[in-house]
């Protein structure tokens, strides 16, 4: 990832957004929970964003994934009334301000307790994608060429095709036969999805705070994406959005390196706040959600696109059950990313070269129905590094005498 001036870590008053922005459009009829630090407590705390304002609920519940156990979760929470700690665009603004009042609260990222997981390849524009990378061994010079070559090679429509199919197995014999068979095009159309673990608990990072790439990487891109709020049973009960940042030089070299290119300090992003399911929004909404990618570079680059989550090749109940089930157990629930169908061809600097990071780009995720996640790049190197862990945690709620 090449450097930008020293003008990328400007300190502007907005360039995380609104509190209305940060909010579903329709806020005032959401159950909506996240999490911020408490400087008072010395620690986390579940929160309920209700009517523009913040209520502590950590002496109902001292973690989220209490909440996100019950057996109704946003009836539950609707009628919680809990401790105001202050106004949601105070909270906001105090998480992204470049000189951040630590004797006040901020954000963090909206799950605590919940396994980290992403599905990948679920979309057909984002299997070729992997396909490309995996041929490019990381060389993006190469990448505009063998995507022409794959897609004349496809002659297909992969929009609809049911994964595991018979349909799928014709395709796949036919690939073989030309040549063109990859490990991506397996979890994209075979019978069993890419799933993985995207970062470790309590690692994500929340809104108007920074996410990182290595370094060492010249060819990365955000991912945006939907994710999923699932109980230890399996049942899906609310959803947040996600940025499942990739290390596209990283994953191309090798698909044995898909935790390097995937688990790095501050690669995974959340929030702003996870919207629980009730008579307003469940999973058939989020089946028709669309979620918006907006990059912002100081270059002057910009970059905006749409991923349509009903163009997903896999059901996201199917995802769940493979995720989660008697083959694999989460007692504490899980985070499923969905995937996305982002594909970073549109070049940035020279013809051929396709998307790429720059320090201080400004990533905005979003969906009317879930809000908008904003966060700017820097080199995962240089982010706040992750201290936090369940140790300081469970240390944290008994001396807060919540456990």
């Amino acid at each position: 990832m090449s450097q930008a001036s020293p003008e990328a870590y400007r300190a502007e008053v907005d360039w995380f957004g609104t509190a209305a922005d940060a909010l579903p459009d329709d806020a005032e009829d959401s159950v909506l929970i996240g999490r911020i630090w408490d400087p008072v407590a010395e620690g986390p705390s579940p929160v309920v964003v209700r009517d523009g304002d913040v209520f502590d609920i950590s002496a109902d519940f001292p973690t989220i994934r209490d909440v996100c156990e019950l057996p109704e979760p946003a009836a539950v929470v609707s009628r919680l009334e809990g401790r105001r700690v202050g106004g949601f665009r105070e909270v906001l603004a105090n998480t992204g301000a470049a000189d951040r009042d630590r004797t006040r609260p901020w954000l963090l990222a909206p799950v605590d307790l919940q396994a980290i997981k992403a599905a990948g390849v679920t979309f057909a524009v984002s299997m070729i994608e992997r396909v490309i990378e995996e041929r490019a061994r990381g060389d993006l010079l190469l990448a505009a060429d063998i995507r022409q070559r794959i897609l004349t090679g496809l002659g297909a429509d992969l929009h609809g095709l049911a994964p595991g199919s018979e349909e799928a197995t014709r395709l796949k014999s036919l690939l073989v036969a030309e040549g063109i068979w990859s490990q991506y095009l397996e979890v994209g159309i075979g019978p069993d999805a890419e799933i993985f673990t995207k970062g470790q608990i309590l690692s994500a990072m929340g809104t108007a705070v920074p996410v990182g790439v290595l370094a060492a990487s010249t060819w990365n891109n955000p991912e945006p994406e939907v994710a999923l709020i699932v109980q230890s049973s399996g049942r899906i009960v609310g959803a947040t959005l996600g940025n499942d940042v990739n290390l596209r030089d990283v994953e191309g070299r090798s698909a044995l390196l898909l935790p390097r290119a995937k688990d790095n300090n501050a690669s995974c992003a959340l929030g702003p706040v996870i919207r629980l399911f009730d008579e307003r929004f469940d999973l058939e909404q989020v089946r028709g959600l669309v979620v918006g990618l907006e990059i912002e570079g100081v270059d002057g680059f910009r970059l905006e696109t749409v991923s349509e989550m009903a163009r997903m090749s896999r059901d996201p109940e199917a995802l769940v059950r493979q995720m989660i089930g008697p083959h694999h157990h989460y007692p504490d629930g899980a985070v499923l990313m969905l995937g996305t169908m982002f594909a970073p061809i549109q070049d940035r600097d020279r013809p051929g070269e396709g998307f790429t990071h720059k320090v201080g780009d400004i990533v905005r995720i979003s969906s009317p129905a879930l809000g908008t996640l904003v966060n700017r790049v820097r080199h995962a190197e240089e982010c706040e590094p992750w201290d936090f862990g369940v140790r300081d945690l469970m240390g944290n709620l008994v001396k807060r005498g919540l456990l």
